[in-house]
């Protein structure tokens, strides 16, 4: 099958190269990933009712969750959470078949507060949280492009990806991964809700660390600190592991001890009082913020995963750029991939699939250009495996 791939030379200075880098990732008790995470565990439970029920996934949309934060009054030995976090799901979905309603509202909220539970180790989530779910029926309009037999695009819109990964990226995306798994396992205070930024001049690398800690885990303020120097000389040992930069870190650096000033929680959450998150707002699909290299500003999590090109074709960007990387053989030093659709058009036909690649010291476009196409078109031709990929948690979208 033809399709419009395009293939040129990536003309800029290498990620490598460049004298500054930023990179950011926001920790999977954010507010703005605890929405993406609630958001994309709605999509998933819905697509499993469908499933089950219907035998294919139908129409929906679940990339609306708002978080307002709540109200507490943390301290040493721990303190008090005095007003909810309030969770609004916002979306559309096929709510009624054959004149038979779904129970998608519970279904929702269920998958909600299970996510919720799962990720935050402190939070009541039966107290501490409301969740409202104002989830409605789906546009007709798109609905018909959707019950076509050919998945069609639902929208005009593109995906990009890019790799690979910079020293600074990974070094960023396996720092809080780390804080937020293994060390948060053996450091109770320690929250769920951390970020991390990573700043590259030349070859130092410095990254900035907002840990909230957990009150009731923390007597006093000497504990405080301890803990913010274990975080410190562990994320330390760890980032020697990952790079052959130099690496400095600073935590919490808002903290002022004289002033009685801590990044102090009772939930180890920042929503807990007055952080507020939207979908989208934080980690592209890649898992990562990179201002300093091509980006989608479309918000993933929750989309379905069927025809909506906002979602997949992000992916899929992700996915050819990593494997044009590694099938090339080293002979690829960077690749940018951005994918365009057009609405009520084939999902796997792309109005073009944009491949920009940098050979590396001595290799020619021409000499890596035929596996790049044959990339690009294999994964075309597997995109109906993106669903399931997505519904098995083989696939993060932040």
């Amino acid at each position: 099958m033809a399709r419009n791939i395009h293939v040129e030379p990536l003309r800029t200075v290498p990620i490598e190269e460049q004298d500054i880098e930023l990179v950011e990732r926001k920790g999977l008790g954010h507010p703005d990933s605890i929405a993406d995470g609630v958001s994309e565990s709605v999509s998933r439970a819905l697509c499993q009712l469908y499933l089950d029920e219907f035998g294919r996934i139908l129409h929906h949309n679940t990339d609306e969750t708002q978080v307002v934060g709540g109200a507490s009054e943390p301290k040493f030995g721990g303190g008090k959470v005095t007003a909810p976090i309030y969770m609004l799901l916002v979306g559309r979905a096929t709510t009624e078949v054959n004149g038979e309603k779904l129970p998608f509202r519970q279904i929702a909220i269920d998958a909600a507060r299970n996510y919720v539970h799962s990720i935050c180790a402190h939070l009541d989530v039966d107290k501490q949280v409301e969740f409202d779910c104002k989830i409605g029926s789906g546009s007709i309009d798109l609905r018909g492009v959707f019950e076509q037999k050919t998945v069609l695009s639902n929208d005009t819109s593109f995906g990009v990806g890019f790799a690979p990964y910079s020293d600074t990226e990974r070094l960023v995306l396996e720092s809080e991964r780390f804080l937020t798994t293994k060390l948060k396992k053996k450091l109770p205070a320690l929250g769920e809700d951390v970020k991390v930024m990573g700043y590259r001049s030349g070859d130092k690398i410095h990254l900035t660390v907002a840990a909230a800690l957990v009150d009731s885990e923390i007597a006093d303020g000497d504990e405080y600190q301890n803990v913010c120097q274990q975080i410190h000389d562990k994320l330390a040992d760890q980032a020697s592991k990952l790079t052959h930069r130099e690496v400095s870190i600073d935590v919490n650096t808002a903290d002022d001890p004289e002033l009685g000033r801590y990044y102090l929680t009772v939930t180890g959450l920042s929503m807990e009082a007055g952080d507020d998150g939207s979908v989208g707002r934080g980690n592209r699909a890649n898992g990562l913020i990179t201002p300093c290299r091509p980006m989608s500003l479309e918000a993933s999590a929750g989309k379905n995963p069927i025809n909506h090109v906002g979602k997949i074709y992000n992916l899929l960007g992700i996915l050819i750029a990593n494997d044009i990387v590694k099938e090339t053989g080293g002979n690829v030093k960077e690749v940018h991939v951005r994918i365009l659709s057009q609405i009520g058009k084939p999902v796997d036909q792309p109005q073009v699939a944009s491949l920009q690649i940098q050979p590396s010291a001595g290799v020619k476009l021409a000499q890596v250009k035929k596996e790049a196409e044959a990339v690009a078109n294999s994964w075309f031709e597997r995109i109906d495996t993106i669903p399931q990929k997505l519904m098995t948690e083989k696939l993060s979208v932040f």
